[in-house]
C-alpha cells in the first residue's frame, strides 16, 4: 500500500516545535459539550473496568483507547468522542484499568499488549449488537489497537479497521529514547503518576511492595517497568515485556485496514515506529508521517478538531458500509 501522502495543516504559530505541539494542548485545550454515560463492567478475577459511553441509536461503533496514564477525561479522547458522535457513530471510552478516576482492585494494572482485557472488552460489545466497530488509539491506546486486529484468535468479524496514533512499533527503542536526559520531562511525568498509583495500593491491597519507592531506589519509567509492569503481568523481564508488547511482533497479521498516523517530530518514537517499507508491501497498513504533529498533539491554527481526529473520522468512514 502507497505511504499515505499527509495533507497540508498549519499548526498554531507559538506550537513552533515538537516539544510544545506534545505539552501545549495537553494544558490548554478543552472540549465542551461531552457527557459520558458510564458503565462499570464487573470482571470475574473481581477487578472492574469503566466504560464511558456516547449512545445514539447508531449501528456502528467507534472504541476510543487512550494513551499511558491517560483516561477518557482526557482532551484527545473526548475530541474524538465529540467527532465521531456528530458524525453518525456511537462511542465507546474504554478506561485501562485503574485510570477511570478509582484504583483498580487488583495489584495489577495494564499494558500495551494487554489482549487478554481486550477479549472481554469485545465480548461486553458484542451484547450492543453493533453491526460494525472500529478504534482509534493513542500511543499506548494505538499499540494495544495494534497487537488486537494483529491477533488472528480473537473474534474480530465486525471490525472493520483501526487509527493508531502517535503509537510505538518498537516498545524497546522508544523506552530507549525515553530514558535519555533530554527526554526526563516525559519520563518523570509518567513514573510519578504510576508510582503514586503502588503507594496507593500498598495501603489497601497485599502483593505489592513500593519499598523501592520509598527509598528512592527508582526513579524512572524503566525501572517502574523493571520492578513492577513485567512481574506484575507475568513476563520475565523489561525485555520479555517490551517485545512480547510491541506491534513491531503482530503488525504483519492485521487483515483490516490501519491507519498508522505518527509526526515526524514525536518526541516519544524512533525510526522503528515509521515502518516505511512494511507499508509499501502490506495490503492493510496505511502509514502517514507528517512532518508535525508532536505526540498526541496535532493541532491546527484557528480548527477545533485536531488533525488526528479529522483524519481518524475520514479514514474509518471511508471502511464503512454506512
Amino acid at each position: 500500500m502507497p505511504i499515505v501522502k499527509p495533507q497540508k495543516y498549519k499548526v498554531p504559530f507559538w506550537h513552533f516545535n515538537g516539544h510544545l505541539q506534545t505539552i501545549l494542548p495537553s494544558i490548554q485545550r478543552k472540549i465542551e459539550g461531552i457527557t459520558y454515560k458510564r458503565e462499570r463492567i464487573e470482571l470475574e478475577d473481581g477487578d472492574f473496568f469503566d466504560f464511558d459511553w456516547l449512545k445514539n441509536g447508531n449501528q456502528r461503533l467507534v472504541v476510543v483507547l487512550h494513551g499511558l496514564e491517560g483516561g477518557t477525561d482526557r482532551h484527545y479522547c473526548k475530541g474524538i468522542a465529540k467527532l465521531f458522535s456528530e458524525h453518525q457513530w456511537d462511542v465507546l471510552g474504554w478506561n485501562c484499568r485503574s485510570c477511570s478516576g478509582e484504583i483498580n482492585r487488583l495489584p495489577r494494572f495494564y499494558h500495551h499488549g494487554d489482549i487478554k482485557d481486550v477479549e472481554v472488552v469485545l465480548a461486553e460489545i458484542e451484547k450492543h449488537n453493533y453491526k460494525e466497530i472500529a478504534f482509534v488509539g493513542f500511543s499506548m491506546g494505538g499499540a494495544i489497537s495494534l497487537n488486537t486486529l494483529g491477533t488472528p484468535s480473537l473474534n474480530l468479524s465486525k471490525v472493520i479497521g483501526a487509527v493508531a496514533v502517535s503509537t510505538p512499533i518498537d516498545l524497546k527503542t522508544c523506552s530507549d529514547e525515553l530514558e535519555k536526559r533530554s527526554k526526563r520531562f516525559y519520563n518523570q511525568k509518567f513514573y510519578k503518576k504510576l508510582s503514586a498509583k503502588v503507594v496507593a495500593k500498598t495501603k489497601v491491597m497485599d502483593g505489592l511492595d513500593d519499598t523501592q519507592i520509598q527509598e528512592g531506589k527508582i526513579n524512572s519509567l524503566r525501572d517502574f517497568d523493571h520492578f513492577y509492569t513485567a512481574p506484575l503481568h507475568g513476563f520475565k523481564s523489561t525485555d520479555d515485556f517490551y517485545y512480547q508488547a510491541s506491534p513491531e511482533r503482530k503488525i504483519h497479521n492485521i487483515q483490516k485496514p490501519v491507519l498508522l498516523l505518527n509526526a515526524l517530530n514525536d518526541p516519544f518514537l524512533t525510526k522503528e515506529s515509521y515502518p516505511f517499507n512494511l507499508a509499501k508491501e502490506s495490503k492493510y497498513l496505511y502509514l502517514e508521517a507528517p512532518k508535525k504533529g508532536g505526540h498526541v498533539g496535532f493541532c491546527r491554527d484557528k480548527e477545533y478538531y485536531t488533525y488526528s481526529e479529522q483524519r481518524s473520522l475520514e479514514f474509518l468512514n471511508n471502511c464503512s458500509a454506512f
